[in-house]
């Protein structure tokens, strides 16, 4: 009895070796180990780690060809998350951020950067019937927002302090996503 456990567990890890190792089961089995861990809602960052953006020197270039620069969003609450097609935890969160965005795309800029074809992101939105806008970077982005791995998000309030920054996948449509939405879209920013 012992004996065909041992051989069944050793057959099962096999399979899964070989899945992950042929190129078409890959990003699949990525994708869906990954939502697992797209359950879990970020936390905010604690005030003492909060970042300060002050650099807005960034021009981007939305999926019409329109150029917004970075500047024009100052004062406004931003979720910010660089991103590719290709990528397993991009791809498991998406369904999290393109909700959030349903519910607070009039009064949240959301900028989903990617820098791969506008074309091959297009149709991923399209085949995954995202609504989600998107942006290519035409200069590079500020310092502070600077990372080298995806998915890399970012929560910026009006005064440009970064109240969550989160690397890897995560549940953006969650209670404390939400209301840390609804708190800062609440605060008054001077003129």
């Amino acid at each position: 009895m012992k004996t065909s456990k041992i051989k069944l567990s050793n057959v099962i890890f096999l399979v899964v070796i070989l899945l992950l190792i042929i190129p078409q089961t890959r990003q699949p089995i990525q994708v869906f180990i990954q939502k697992g861990f797209a359950l879990i809602s970020p936390s905010k960052t604690e005030e003492s780690a909060q970042k300060q953006l002050s650099d807005y020197q960034w021009e981007l270039v939305d999926q019409d060809g329109n150029i917004l620069n970075f500047k024009d969003v100052k004062g406004k609450v931003v979720f910010l998350n660089f991103w590719a097609t290709w990528c397993p935890p991009c791809i498991a969160e998406m369904p999290s951020i393109d909700a959030l965005y349903q519910d607070y795309n009039e009064e949240v800029v959301f900028l989903l950067v990617s820098n791969e074809n506008s074309n091959k992101v297009k149709q991923f939105l399209s085949d995954n019937q995202f609504n989600l806008n998107y942006y290519n970077t035409l200069t590079v982005a500020p310092k502070v927002l600077s990372s080298n791995s995806i998915p890399q998000t970012y929560i910026i309030d009006k005064y440009g302090k970064i109240r969550i920054e989160k690397n890897g996948a995560a549940n953006w449509n969650s209670d404390t996503v939400r209301n840390l939405l609804d708190e800062l879209l609440k605060s008054e920013y001077p003129l």
